[in-house]
């Protein structure tokens, strides 16, 4: 369970523990953006090869979910199929309080 409130953010990272990672995990929202609290938006980042990074912002709203990758996704490229490194973050909480509720598939040691 994760709880921000005003000037809370987390900064991008991977949560990577332990000697085994699954690839995936979920957020699901548990307060009502807009209405229990402002700004602290889930933001997803791809560090590409030799390019920029790419933002991806998500706004789940109640009781919806994000499933999204730990450490990599994969991405076709002109020379085929490659994997790209994912950090993920939270914007700051302007207001209000931001639950939710954060599942790794992984035990961490």
């Amino acid at each position: 369970m994760l709880r921000y409130g005003p000037g809370d953010h987390n900064r991008l990272h991977q949560d990577v523990y332990g000697d085994l990672t699954f690839p995936l995990q979920v957020l699901i929202m548990l307060s009502t953006p807009d209405v229990d609290f402002t700004g602290g938006e889930s933001v997803f980042v791809e560090q590409r090869p030799r390019q920029q990074s790419r933002p991806v912002v998500a706004r789940p709203g109640l009781g919806e979910a994000v499933v999204f990758p730990v450490r990599y996704r994969p991405h076709r490229g002109a020379r085929g199929v490659h994997r790209v490194q994912m950090r993920h973050g939270v914007s700051a909480v302007h207001t209000g309080r931001r639950h939710v509720l954060g599942i790794i598939f992984h035990d961490a040691r």
